[in-house]
């Protein structure tokens, strides 16, 4: 199937997606602030730059798009339609080094959770496995 918009609205259009303070993200470090936890944000020095960082916990949090990391909820099941080749690689290149980057920083010490996209839809069970990740 082709793409329905031109390769420059399509450039446009993926170009708008951000990497960092996504909703996601937000209603994470709120749930976050609710439980009284204070996090420095995005650590470049750590493998991954995980988007929340507890270092007193040795603890990291990152916050990972269904489809962008092939989480198994329907959102990270669902395939591209248009060049879907490139878009199945790429994704099985980002579960990699997600894996990758996880067991470096097991290998340091560090504690690793993951929150997907879909689990901040519903936020009093978001903040239940927060205050048990956390023992809060």
């Amino acid at each position: 199937m082709t793409d329905i918009y031109s390769p420059e609205k399509r450039s446009a259009i993926m170009s708008r997606i951000r990497s960092r303070d996504t909703e996601p993200e937000k209603i994470v470090r709120a749930a976050l602030h609710r439980l009284g936890l204070r996090f420095r944000l995005v650590a470049s020095d750590l493998p991954g730059k995980p988007d929340i960082v507890f270092r007193s916990r040795r603890t990291v949090i990152f916050v990972n798009g269904c489809y962008w990391h092939g989480h198994s909820c329907a959102k990270g099941r669902s395939k591209a339609q248009a060049n879907a080749q490139f878009w199945s690689k790429k994704i099985a290149d980002n579960v990699s080094r997600d894996r990758r980057n996880y067991g470096l920083l097991m290998n340091q010490g560090w504690r690793v959770a993951v929150v997907w996209e879909c689990e901040t839809k519903d936020i009093n069970k978001l903040r239940s496995k927060l205050a048990e990740e956390f023992s809060v």
